[in-house]
């Protein structure tokens, strides 16, 4: 079945890509239209929009998940539940093509909340405490963006349409709401603690879910609603949260010991780059690295799969190293891609990053802003470094691989990605940007990114390199290991919103029954009595009540 699926999906996503090829090349736009329900002037349509953006979006979502499920076949191979696991995966995936394709708020918020529901189901799929408590953190945190999305929609009822075609109108408060829906939804601060607790949940799930669907979701909301960045309100907004995000992510990441949890920190970074990006109105080059990235962080965590499968199922990086002379191969592309994510030259990162940097250095007037930036780009450089040495190579503990096996169906995906990141993001480029732009800079402007990486590495090179005590001293700076003490913030909040909802479902409840009919019933039965009263007790005061009645009535 997984075999059936990951086939059926891999040549949707050719299919999709030729098709999204070709509508760039002719700038077509297509939208086909449903008519489910007509009642009078009142029509429910159902949307799907096609244009290049949103078909070669689709085209990477489902080559991604096909080698995921082709992935997932051996990964789960003992599970009793896989059959279950699959169909959470293609209901994820489901969900995000709906999202994607979806021109109408209202067909936005069906894959929205489908993407936050079935997210939820996936983290706690292992079903013990930390899976729930990630669980409930993820979709709470994620709550926030739903009730914002449908603030939003009760705001566009105002402009009388809820279809993307006509947004223009769209000012003030319905764009904030959204600018904030999009920023729960891709974990920027205030709402980035849930990011890493979501890797509770299986590898695979953690590899569709931080490369191209759920995380990237709030970045291709606001893409689509990039007009709202022509407005300095919403830029400044989303470029300060952004470029704190990445700060954040990028000294969190260098203090973590969990595999998986440098990886999701890894994630939160770019995409506050991706944020950064918009935030300058560079939407092309967003969605340029939106691609790009969701391609190597998809290797990325397949690799991590293996090398967790192969490590006694442990993820902490000081009991790891050693697997690079066990297998070369899935170390080598493991290191590919932790290339490709800090912008190794002519690798798919390259391409994407190179660029947005670039282009900040010649737009950016802020020295304090490009000093921040280039901090970012110098911490992502340093903690990949830090994790190929630390889990391929050696170990903080020297331990080695203990129960190491070979699989040919977990290398076939991770190879083939590894190809498609070599070559991805060079024709990419090519295709998006048929036009080139210049930009023109300084010689010494020029070299400076080739700097950053020298610059990485020699900080590296004096930190981490056969240095054990640094990372082990710096462990309890809680402050920069607990993303700045978010995870508590989130919890808390999280809990204290739970405890009054409680409160408010009891109280809905007596209300209802007050209310209710049997509210209504009581409140009969006491007028009856009291009309009864004066009908028998005195004619007097029968008649002055109804002379009241008339007066009240006439008046």
């Amino acid at each position: 079945m997984y075999f059936f699926w990951a086939i059926i999906i891999f040549f949707m996503s050719f299919f999709f890509f030729l098709k999204g090829l070709f509508f760039l090349y002719m700038m077509n736009v297509v939208v086909f239209e449903y008519i489910l329900l007509e009642l009078g002037s009142v029509e429910i349509k159902f949307y799907l929009l096609f244009d290049w953006m949103s078909l070669l979006f689709m085209a990477v979502v489902l080559f991604i998940s096909s080698m995921v499920i082709f992935y997932s076949n051996e990964y789960m191979l003992k599970d009793k539940l896989k059959v279950y696991f699959l169909y959470g995966m293609l209901l994820f995936v489901g969900s995000m093509v709906l999202l994607i394709v979806s021109p109408n708020m209202v067909m936005i918020l069906l894959g929205w909340d489908g993407l936050g529901l079935v997210s939820y189901c996936l983290v706690i799929y292992y079903q013990n405490l930390k899976s729930d408590i990630a669980g409930m953190m993820t979709i709470l945190s994620n709550r926030i963006g739903d009730v914002a999305i449908l603030m939003a929609i009760v705001m566009l009822f105002n402009f009388g349409s809820l279809d993307m075609i006509v947004y223009k109108k769209m000012l003030g408060v319905a764009g904030m709401l959204l600018v904030i829906a999009g920023m729960t939804k891709s974990a920027q601060i205030p709402f980035s603690a849930w990011l890493p607790a979501a890797m509770a949940a299986p590898t695979p799930v953690s590899s569709l879910v931080h490369s191209s669907t759920l995380v990237t979701a709030g970045v291709y909301l606001l893409i689509r609603f990039s007009i709202l960045f022509k407005m300095n309100v919403f830029s400044n907004f989303l470029f300060f949260f952004s470029l704190l995000t990445m700060i954040m992510a990028g000294i969190g990441a260098m203090f973590e010991m969990d595999l998986k949890k440098i990886i999701a920190l890894s994630t939160l970074s770019q995409l506050g780059l991706m944020m950064l990006t918009l935030s300058v109105s560079m939407v092309k080059l967003s969605f340029f690295h939106l691609l790009t990235h969701a391609i190597f962080k998809a290797l990325l965590f397949l690799c991590a799969g293996m090398i967790i499968h192969n490590s006694m199922d442990g993820q902490d990086i000081r009991f790891m190293g050693g697997f690079f002379k066990l297998n070369p191969l899935i170390s080598g592309l493991f290191g590919l891609a932790s290339f490709s994510l800090f912008g190794f030259p002519f690798l798919s990162g390259f391409y994407s990053k190179d660029m947005i940097l670039e282009y900040i250095y010649s737009s950016e007037k802020s020295l304090l802003v490009l000093i921040l930036v280039i901090l970012a780009t110098i911490l992502t450089c340093v903690y990949s470094f830090r994790l190929m040495y630390f889990s391929i190579w050696k170990g903080l503990l020297s331990v080695s691989v203990i129960n190491y096996s070979f699989s040919y169906m977990m290398s076939i995906p991770i190879l083939v990605m590894g190809v498609v990141v070599i070559f991805f993001g060079n024709i990419l480029m090519w295709l998006i940007f048929s036009q080139p732009f210049f930009l023109i800079l300084n010689f010494k402007i020029k070299l400076l990114n080739l700097m950053i990486l020298m610059i990485a590495f020699w900080l590296f090179f004096m930190f981490y390199f056969n240095q054990k005590g640094f990372v082990g001293d710096l462990l309890g700076m809680e402050f920069f290991s607990s993303l700045w003490f978010l995870s508590l913030v989130s919890s808390y909040f999280s809990l204290k919103m739970l405890k009054k909802g409680m409160v408010f479902m009891v109280m809905e409840k007596s209300w209802v029954e007050e209310i209710g009919p049997k509210g209504l019933l009581n409140v009969n039965i006491n007028m009856s009595k009291f009309v009864e009263w004066l009908q028998f007790s005195s004619m007097f005061l029968f008649l002055m009540f109804m002379i009241f009645l008339m007066l009240i009535f006439i008046f």
